[in-house]
């Protein structure tokens, strides 16, 4: 290996990046990625169509480009207690993407000092460009594509956070968990006959192995999802408020998974302690005090409160029926339709009406049966 290589893998390393590792970019097969994109299971996820031909040919994206180096920070934070609503373990932290975004830079400019090139050489994303992240990891040995279409790592288990840096420089690759990985073409070359993540979730969001129809899946429906979520969906969503960790903590491979560094990172755990009461109630500047250095503020207060709902009609506490009610009569439809679905779950189906509370009851019920029989059930 080219000494510079290692120097360069030695001070990504001590920027903080858990795994560094390289791969050569000739082309990845895209025939599965067109065909998910075809059958919709994208759901409205729009921008994934828009930027596949960058996807899949990256000298589009870099003009010359030769390698991508492929960058895991490890997000294993150890068991957390959530006793009321349960959130995705990545969002127990302030927002990653800006978190890491500073050491990529400083990633960035390591290369121009090793490598003697300049900033037009190499361009970085953390999660957010045209790169088909779990494909090129999978090729630079980072892991697998498992079952449950997630990259596996055997030091790491499912707890990785990926960044790239595409970059003009030819670099030699490393070789992959085996060498017949082509990034999707191998879903599940450890996985063995386990079948885990398959059989754990809720709401079958898993067309096939490795295939995941976001239109059913649970952190699409509470984080991507911008509006009604479908009635069918909602029992099986459970007591997730914002993403799904279901199909990720049930792999056996998580056994090797060890508590990160967290150099990158910048941990959250007030979050778990929030009340579901303190989640229907949040006003507009609460919902920004709080969140708003973490990926939640995504979501917006509307998308919360709707979460909230879900999460408060599949439990059994009556003691919200308070907020519940309060939010039947909110000012945004999609909140309101779930406030109401809730209400009904609570009551056990006898309905918001029979406990009139307000004048506007009656008028809530009709407008959620009218959302209701339009796109939700």
């Amino acid at each position: 290996m080219d000494s510079r290589q290692q120097i360069l893998r030695t001070r990504l390393a001590e920027l903080g990046f858990d795994e560094v590792r390289m791969a050569s970019l000739h082309a990845l097969a895209g025939d599965k990625l067109s065909a998910w994109l075809d059958a919709g299971m994208h759901a409205d996820m729009n921008w994934m169509e828009r930027s596949v031909t960058k996807r899949l040919q990256p000298d589009l994206v870099l003009a010359g480009a030769r390698s991508i180096i492929m960058l895991g920070v490890n997000y294993w934070p150890g068991e957390v207690a959530q006793p009321g609503a349960q959130w995705a373990r990545y969002a127990l932290y302030e927002d990653y993407h800006d978190t890491i975004k500073p050491a990529l830079a400083a990633a960035g400019r390591v290369i121009e000092e090793v490598f003697g090139v300049s900033s037009t050489d190499y361009r970085y994303y953390v999660d957010t460009g045209p790169v088909i992240e779990r494909g090129w990891a999978a090729k630079a040995g980072l892991g697998f594509v498992g079952k449950n279409a997630m990259l596996i790592s055997r030091r790491h288990g499912n707890w990785l956070f990926l960044a790239s840096i595409l970059t003009t420089v030819e670099l030699e690759p490393d070789p992959p968990v085996r060498q017949q990985q082509t990034g999707f073409a191998d879903v599940g070359l450890l996985c063995g006959k386990c079948t885990r993540c398959l059989d754990a979730c809720p709401t079958d969001a898993f067309a096939a192995p490795g295939v995941v129809d976001a239109r059913r899946c649970i952190s699409y429906q509470t984080i991507e999802n911008k509006g009604i979520i479908p009635r069918e969906l909602r029992p099986g969503i459970g007591r997730h408020i914002y993403g799904c960790d279901i199909c990720l903590e049930v792999c056996p491979w998580n056994r090797f998974a060890q508590v990160g560094r967290q150099l990158l990172l910048s941990v959250r755990d007030d979050l778990p302690a929030i009340p579901l009461r303190g989640l229907l109630a949040l006003t507009p500047e609460r919902f920004t005090e709080i969140f708003r250095r973490t990926p939640i503020k995504r979501l917006k207060l509307a998308g919360l409160l709707r979460n909230a709902c879900v999460v408060a009609g599949n439990g059994d506490d009556a003691d919200l029926l308070p907020e519940l009610i309060a939010l039947a009569a909110h000012d945004l439809a999609m909140v309101r339709v779930h406030a109401v679905w809730a209400v009904h779950r609570l009551l056990g189906g006898t309905g918001l009406a029979e406990q009139r509370t307000r004048e506007s009851d009656e008028d809530v019920l009709a407008e959620y049966a009218w959302w209701d029989h339009q796109s939700v059930s």
